[in-house]
């Protein structure tokens, strides 16, 4: 399949200024010359250059667009194969007949992900640096954006490749000491493979520190907003969102069912769920919203709890402040422009002052404080250094608590006085768990799995 020219449309369907089409192969050019025709053949033209021309369909000789195209040949290329980009007007049915144009000709409709699965195979990036390239794709938030940036650009892999180099030489260390057991000080063998273990294990925990932050910033956080019918629920919603996604009015049970939103709060993004009111009731179609409400209650990462300042606390407030005072909560005292009926000495007793915010939505007090609340609550006031490497893929995490524990390993068959033979075995572990983050040592399956996640032509 590697040696097949492909082609795909990388840019979203629908109209738009215009449409790219990709094309990369060994015979990425010539396919494009099938049905190019300009001032200048594409065979003779230079590298990363650009060319007017037009396509044309010669069983008929109908000219179906007026293109732009680029040249780049290999290996200066992202798949370091010759790639042609078409551009083409935007919409669906200019772009769909270049394509459909380029695939009768011989040309395969790439797989998705494909592109970037050459660059991978092909050595211009790595695994991480791939994975990277989706989180770019889907950033939530300009943060998030910014670690997938420096992951693109190989932050992340260079520091694996350091620890993997570091354990390198214990295992040559060892190796040497295998063959030349006369030359063996066994005490000097031990002490070099506890330290250099200890070393790259300080560097995976600094890594891992990261992890929570990265995590977050990378999927965002799903948040629900509780609270009883007319506490200014979706008002908070459309608030957040800067628009009008919630209907609001002064009738209770407005909102029937989970309406989903994606915000950016202090730079952490909110995936946000505005709920039925949660009470008792007999109309059935607001008795699902609140099951629904329930539901979301119980999935969510951070509850954003809303009250109403000026009525006093009601039993179904206490019991539902009961069930999340344990949880990550933020309590919202919302409608505060108006004479305060609620007793705050019940809420203060459950939640301390940093998880309470006083708001009046209708006046635009408070909003800061709630983004400071959120920031502090997940994010520990703020975001460590710009220059940070940040871990967000739950695979990477899970393989560097391995290689971690495989050196725990290692230096406990140390300690254990355990034959440097079987403490190699621990070492090339935590080697070969570095390398499958980077792909230097992962199944095919897993590369499989990973590139199926891309869209098509990318």
């Amino acid at each position: 399949m590697l040696a097949d020219t492909i082609a795909a449309i990388s840019t979203p369907l629908g109209e738009g200024g215009i449409a790219v089409i990709r094309i990369s192969g060994d015979e990425a050019v010539k396919h494009a010359d099938s049905i190019y025709v300009g001032k200048h053949c594409l065979a003779e033209v230079p590298s990363h250059t650009v060319h007017y021309g037009h396509i044309v369909d010669h069983r008929t000789g109908e000219r179906v667009e007026e293109v732009l195209v680029t040249v780049m040949r290999a290996p200066r290329s992202f798949t370091r194969e010759d790639v042609v980009e078409i551009s083409c007007h935007g919409g669906l049915i200019s772009v769909n007949k270049v394509l459909e144009l380029l695939l009768l000709n011989g040309v395969r409709l790439a797989e998705p992900g494909e592109f970037t699965k050459r660059a991978f195979l092909n050595g211009r990036i790595d695994l991480t640096q791939a994975e990277a390239v989706i989180d770019l794709i889907r950033s939530k938030s300009d943060r998030a954006f910014s670690i997938a940036l420096k992951q693109v650009e190989g932050k992340l892999s260079k520091k694996i490749r350091a620890m993997r180099q570091e354990l390198v030489e214990v295992l040559a260390h060892i190796e040497v000491n295998i063959d030349y057991p006369e030359h063996d000080v066994e005490e000097m063998t031990s002490s070099f493979i506890r330290d250099k273990s200890y070393a790259v294990i300080a560097q995976i925990d600094e890594l891992l520190s990261s992890a929570r932050q990265g995590k977050i910033l990378r999927e965002g956080i799903v948040t629900a907003i509780v609270g009883r019918p007319n506490v200014g629920k979706s008002s908070l919603l459309n608030e957040l969102a800067q628009e009008n996604r919630a209907i609001v009015t002064d009738i209770p049970g407005t909102t029937r069912d989970v309406i989903e939103e994606y915000v950016t709060v202090g730079g952490i993004p909110l995936k946000l769920l505005d709920t039925a009111g949660i009470r008792e009731t007999s109309d059935l179609v607001e008795q699902i919203g609140v099951e629904r409400s329930r539901m979301a209650l119980a999935e969510a990462d951070l509850i954003l709890f809303v009250l109403n300042y000026g009525e006093e606390l009601h039993e179904d407030d206490y019991e539902l402040l009961q069930q999340v005072k344990d949880r990550q909560t933020i309590v919202i005292v919302n409608k505060t422009d108006l004479p305060g009926k609620l007793d705050m000495t019940a809420i203060t007793d459950m939640f301390p002052e940093g998880r309470i915010v006083r708001m009046s939505i209708k006046e635009g007090m408070g909003m800061k404080e709630l983004e400071a609340a959120i920031t502090g609550l997940f994010l520990s006031g703020a975001v460590e250094s710009h220059d940070m490497t940040y871990i967000s893929n739950v695979r990477h995490i899970s393989l560097l608590e391995r290689a971690k524990q495989s050196l725990l390993d290692a230096i406990a068959s140390v300690d254990a006085g355990i034959p440097i033979d079987i403490m190699q075995i621990d070492v090339r572990n935590a080697w070969e768990q570095l390398g499958e983050i980077i792909g230097d040592s992962a199944p095919d399956s897993l590369i499989d799995q990973i590139f199926s996640q891309f869209c098509l032509g990318k």
